[in-house]
């Protein structure tokens, strides 16, 4: 694994700026308001040659109250226990603080290479004024600007220095790619507690507090010798009901995570059924053809007697998409969790198939024969040659005369028809008309 670099310090000097800037890209949500970042953030990064995993944490405030603030400074000190080097980013306008003597004072304890970076100091004529304070710890200091990029190259080279010698790889150790799982749905529903319950850790924070998640957290773990990468996101509510712009940049970035992703999770809370919003995701997923499963969660919280009517009210608001496989869990306890990585493996095997010309071509005729297109203004479209265009997912072409004559309800039917022809029973299917004048010859 590549060594790690944990980006630590009090709220609001930038963290989340920096790490995106050293990782080249806008991977953590970044905002005026302090506290924004709470979950641990994991990205890889180049440093003079050299490949590490940046971590971004939550502001250090070790005077926290218990509850969600608590959790913060926790997830950061996991940071700081795995960390090879600790980036400590400090405010240069704001001056040296009581919090940044106790995160100081920390890091001495850790004994751990730490390399100090002043933070807004926005060209070398200020540096002797922000770095004054500093100098009481007598650590080596660096002046930079993680918003305009001032001191990038000298940080990066400090931090290599820093870093461990590189270690030779060991053959066959290696674990095999696996899947990469985005966890959706809407506030509250247990998504958190969900990649907890696959990692078997307490990776990312759980609260009753609704938008805990903010940023899409990656987290990876390693089963039966493949590499897992679960995203959990931010809570997706109704569009209207988002007033804040940086819960609108969390419901963004949980949508682009489900998009990058090789299989969705949804996460459905069982105590209150399918409400409005997870019929919008759902159909968002299935328009967009995005792999995906369903979990019904908090099942632990409903009665015995409650849960046939439960099932049946769930395959009722379901069945514009019935292709889509259901599990129920309660992913506190762990129940049912053990049966989502196979079922996300399942639908993305079938995400991969394959189809030859000669049998796609033999499945169209008799798809046309069980049901001709229906006549449009008198005429019926003709259909001459099917391809696979694609895979992941599975993407089949008609050509036909025209494909103004050939209605939605139609192409719905055709891929019912190659569903079954083919086995394909959980994965989306897209089908699609194009116009040709001439059968292929």
């Amino acid at each position: 694994m590549p060594p790690i670099v944990a980006i630590v310090g009090r709220p609001n000097v930038g963290k989340s700026t920096l790490f995106n800037r050293l990782a080249r890209r806008r991977k953590a949500i970044t905002h005026d308001r302090p506290g924004v970042t709470r979950d641990r953030l994991e990205a890889p990064a180049v440093l003079e040659d050299r490949l590490v995993t940046l971590v971004d944490t939550g502001g250090m405030d070790f005077d926290a109250p218990e509850g969600l603030d608590r959790q913060i400074v926790v997830q950061a000190e996991v940071a700081l226990a795995m960390a090879d080097v600790v980036l400590f980013l400090v405010d240069g306008r704001s001056g040296r603080t009581t919090l940044d003597d106790e995160v100081a004072d920390r890091l001495r304890r850790v004994g751990k290479p730490v390399v100090v970076a002043v933070n807004k100091v926005d060209g070398e004529e200020r540096e002797p004024a922000a770095l004054a304070d500093f100098h009481a710890w007598g650590l080596p200091l660096l002046s930079i600007s993680a918003a305009h990029g001032h001191g990038m190259n000298a940080l990066a080279e400090a931090l290599a220095d820093a870093l461990p010698e590189e270690a030779e790889a060991t053959p066959g150790t290696a674990a095999a790619a696996g899947l990469r799982l985005a966890v959706l749905g809407r506030p509250n529903a247990g998504k958190s507690s969900l990649v907890n319950a696959l990692l078997g850790e307490e990776r990312v924070i759980v609260s009753d507090v609704a938008g805990t998640t903010r940023d899409a957290v990656d987290a990876a773990v390693v089963k039966n010798g493949k590499r897992y990468v679960f995203v959990d996101t931010a809570g997706v509510r109704k569009r209207t009901r988002i007033t804040d712009d940086l819960e609108r940049d969390s419901v963004g970035k949980a949508l682009g995570s489900a998009k990058r992703a090789n299989v969705a999770v949804v996460v459905i809370d069982a105590t209150g059924g399918v409400g409005v919003q997870d019929k919008r995701l759902i159909s968002y997923l299935d328009k967009e053809r995005t792999p995906f499963l369903i979990v019904v969660n908090k099942i632990d919280l409903i009665a015995q007697k409650d849960m046939i009517a439960l099932r049946k009210d769930i395959a009722e608001e379901l069945r514009m998409c019935s292709h889509v496989p259901v599990l129920y869990i309660a992913a506190a306890k762990g129940k049912g969790v053990a049966k989502v990585l196979p079922m996300a493996e399942a639908i993305w095997e079938e995400c991969k198939i394959r189809v030859g010309t000669g049998a796609l071509n033999r499945a169209m005729r008799e798809v046309l024969d069980k049901h001709q297109p229906p006549l449009v203004n008198g005429r019926r479209a003709k259909f001459y040659y099917l391809t696979q265009a694609s895979e992941a997912p599975p993407t089949f072409v008609f050509f036909v005369s025209d494909t103004a004559r050939v209605r939605d309800s139609y192409v719905k039917y055709l891929e019912n028809a190659l569903r079954k022809l083919f086995g394909i029973t959980m994965a989306p299917v897209k089908v699609v008309c194009r116009d040709s004048h001439k059968p292929k010859e």
